[in-house]
């Protein structure tokens, strides 16, 4: 069963064009869930439960073939993305390996050969999930009460949407840190695990798992709803635990916004209702660096970070 503090959404009457009872039940959850905290699950999504179930089987395969098999599929060191197969660094705390794909159809693609499925299995995926996450933006724009289709039109490249599969490394007696806690940098993201679970996100100030629900869709909202909301809604706070004695398997689709887009809190949570922006606007790819270096150059303190309060306006 659902855990009864992570609110869980149909999203059915979406698709269909006669339950408003039901879309309106959705969106009130909603709004409660993205003002409090930017997590729920949803149900009835749009991408089939017997998919993500193969994409979890095939992804676990691929992870269990030894380092040269997988390094075939990694992307050559100057390619301007890492996409492909990679590893944490050294020297981060996140102890988890990755196959990082962009849009079917990216050049900078690397697809494994092996098992034979799964190239064609990840693209169905994403596919799949670029539509949900469309769903979910209009879901969003509407629960905001913002003009039809604004965040559509604001985010209307699908370039630098990406989707991850990962492998969590068993924990260890002296630790067990997956994801470091952290709020993701997009708009929108979408994961789905296998039964050893792990994820955990922050409610009321304490760390509440989410527990594995077959067909079950984790969303989270990232900063950039954050800051466009002027803080009406929140970026989710979230991170992994590694089980002891096995691997933790899952997906995680990042719904961005083209890296050149300028962000800064809109007019209709600012000076429309007579409100001081909360941040000061920033390109998203700059952002996106500054968290790449997040990863790549770990500070040695962990409130050295660079979030979303890095452009925050103290007043």
């Amino acid at each position: 069963m659902a855990d009864p503090q992570i609110p869980t959404v149909d999203l059915s009457p979406f698709f269909s064009q006669d339950d408003e009872d039901g879309k309106k039940k959705a969106m009130e959850i909603i709004t409660e869930a993205c003002s409090e905290h930017g997590f729920f699950q949803i149900v009835n999504h749009g991408v089939p439960v017997d998919l993500l179930k193969r994409a979890l089987q095939l992804s676990s395969i691929f992870f269990d073939y030894p380092s040269q098999e997988k390094l075939k599929s990694s992307a050559p060191s100057n390619a301007p993305i890492r996409t492909g197969y990679n590893t944490q660094p050294p020297q981060s705390p996140d102890k988890n390996e990755y196959l990082l794909i962009f849009p079917p159809g990216s050049s900078f693609n690397v697809f494994p050969q092996n098992p034979p499925q799964f190239k064609q299995v990840l693209q169905d995926v994403y596919s799949k999930l670029t539509k949900t996450a469309v769903v979910v933006e209009g879901i969003v724009n509407q629960c905001l009460d913002l003009p039809t289709n604004l965040l559509k039109e604001f985010n209307h490249d699908r370039s630098w949407d990406f989707m991850v599969a990962l492998r969590y490394f068993p924990a260890t007696e002296l630790e067990n840190n997956g994801l470091t806690q952290h709020e993701d940098g997009n708009c929108l993201s979408f994961v789905f695990q296998d039964d050893a679970g792990g994820l955990q996100v922050r409610k009321d100030g304490e760390w509440i798992p989410v527990i594995p629900t077959k067909g079950t869709l984790v969303v989270n909202l990232g900063d950039v709803i954050q800051v466009l909301s002027n803080n009406k809604f929140k970026s989710a706070t979230h991170r992994v635990v590694r089980p002891k004695g096995r691997s933790r398997y899952s997906f995680a689709f990042f719904h961005n916004l083209q890296g050149d887009k300028w962000v800064e809190p809109l007019p209709h949570f600012t000076k429309d209702i007579g409100k001081p922006p909360k941040y000061r606007g920033f390109r998203f790819s700059e952002y996106q660096q500054l968290r790449v270096r997040n990863k790549t150059h770990p500070p040695s303190r962990p409130e050295d970070q660079i979030g979303i309060t890095h452009y925050e306006i103290i007043s």
